[in-house]
């Protein structure tokens, strides 16, 4: 299905306001407004400020925007973070995987090394370094990840008792999730979900067939109704555990809106999509045709979501869902995650690296779980990848609101998606202003959008 996309200027430049970081343009059906970027807040205005502003120079649009309230000191500087404490892992506990993914970034699970499963000492001694700076009342997140991490079931289980253990000595809040592919969930893994509140995410990638062409089994056999049969004790409970669907899109799944509607209808608590911008092989990458589909389809999703939201009907679309509440936040960041300041992966063997994504790749290598981090490689990192000596972003004005876009695919890819998320998030703003006018129970608290003239 072929979609037609709203003009969003979606060419090199970007939609309008890209020459100008400092605000975003935008309009509804409820008015003109704009997005100020220092701090992610939007404003009603009149209909000829655009121009206006346009034509003014520096000191007039800095003056204009003081009036608006705007701070002297912008609420994000150059310095990064220091010292941050460890506030969530990611355990690559088998890099090894029963499937044979077409887009794979881990290279078959393995992450081009010898396949292997992660030892206690190594996991034992990584949870020792989540709660070492935990302090009363603090909470920390440790995730198992792949390959396939129910590879090396028996750790899982043990790593997180342990977790649970020192977290309740030290009197702070330990969270788990796993990524899994879904093929080996048994209803004792359900149980163990549920009992420790895991937040569970499936890799699916298309529905029958679709799914079954990108993720199948390493003889060629189709892993879809596998996958459904093992997730029925997962979905067929009210329990704890909140289990996701994640859609890595790639040029042979844009059917975005039905592969949303199908897995919403099985009863998942989420359903979100990411494009694969960095594969092995690039032909199933992205590329900047596919991206304007992709971003035709994910308006699609959003105008439905929307629909539901307004009707007051569940519809989970994370990728909306997590828009829409960032920008009632308000939130602006300079990175895009966590990546390298609170939050790294663990590969199998004790090596401590930016993310899960770049586990056994030297571009993100920070440390081992033995010797600690390396403060040199962890500031060079906080350093380098700060959104502000990041090219174009210093004159994008989404750029806190995307923080730079994912490092891993940045470093192997460049930014093909640029235009992309502009398109989303411009859509998503509109989106924004829209539910806060009928329904602004939906943010918990009645819509504050200051006005200006």
């Amino acid at each position: 299905m072929t979609l037609d996309v709203p003009d969003l200027g979606l060419d090199r430049r970007g939609p309008p306001g890209l020459s100008d970081p400092r605000v975003h343009f935008f309009d509804t059906e409820h008015g003109h407004h704009m997005l100020a970027t220092d701090g992610s807040r939007i404003f009603d205005v009149d209909p000829g400020l655009r121009d206006a502003f346009a034509g003014w120079d520096i000191a007039e649009q800095g003056a204009f925007l003081a009036g608006l309230g705007m701070r002297k000191v912008p609420y994000i500087d150059d310095v990064p973070p220091a010292d941050m404490p460890i506030r969530a892992l990611s355990l690559a506990v088998a890099q090894k995987c029963n499937l044979a993914c077409t887009y794979c970034y881990a290279s078959g699970g393995d992450f081009g090394v010898p396949a292997r499963n992660m030892e206690w000492d190594v996991a034992k001694t990584s949870v020792d370094r989540l709660m070492e700076k935990a302090e009363p009342g603090a909470r920390v997140n440790l995730a198992f990840m792949g390959g396939e991490p129910l590879v090396n079931r028996p750790l899982v289980r043990r790593a997180t008792e342990y977790a649970r253990e020192c977290a309740a000595a030290q009197g702070c809040t330990v969270g788990f999730s796993i990524t899994t592919n879904g093929t080996l969930v048994t209803d004792e893994d359900a149980d163990f979900f549920n009992d420790h509140r895991f937040a569970v995410t499936v890799s699916l990638d298309g529905v029958g067939p679709t799914h079954d062409r990108l993720r199948s089994y390493r003889g060629g056999r189709g892993s879809f109704e596998t996958i459904l049969k093992r997730l029925e004790p997962l979905l067929g409970r009210m329990g704890q555990a909140q289990v996701s669907a994640r859609v890595t899109v790639t040029p042979a799944n844009l059917e975005l809106r039905e592969t949303l509607d199908h897995f919403v209808s099985l009863g998942f608590h989420s359903v979100g999509f990411a494009p694969m911008l960095s594969a092995p092989d690039a032909r199933h990458q992205m590329d900047l045709p596919h991206l304007h589909e992709m971003l035709a389809q994910m308006i699609d999703c959003g105008k439905a979501c929307e629909a539901a939201i307004l009707a007051g009907r569940s519809y989970p679309f994370s990728n909306m869902e997590a828009a829409l509440m960032e920008i009632h936040r308000g939130t602006h960041r300079p990175y895009p995650c966590g990546a390298g300041a609170g939050y790294f992966g663990v590969s199998a063997d004790g090596g401590v690296f930016a993310c899960h994504r770049f586990v056994e790749d030297d571009a993100g290598a920070i440390g081992s779980v033995q010797q600690g981090l390396d403060p040199v490689r962890r500031d060079g990192w906080l350093a380098d990848r700060h959104v502000h000596k990041q090219t174009p972003c210093q004159s994008c004005w989404a750029q806190y609101l995307c923080g730079g876009g994912c490092h891993h695919e940045v470093i192997h890819r460049g930014r093909p998606a640029c235009d992309y998320i502009r398109g989303w998030l411009d859509h998503c703003l509109g989106a924004y202003v829209r539910i806060s006018e009928a329904r602004p129970d939906y943010f918990e608290q009645p819509s504050a959008r200051p006005q200006a003239s």
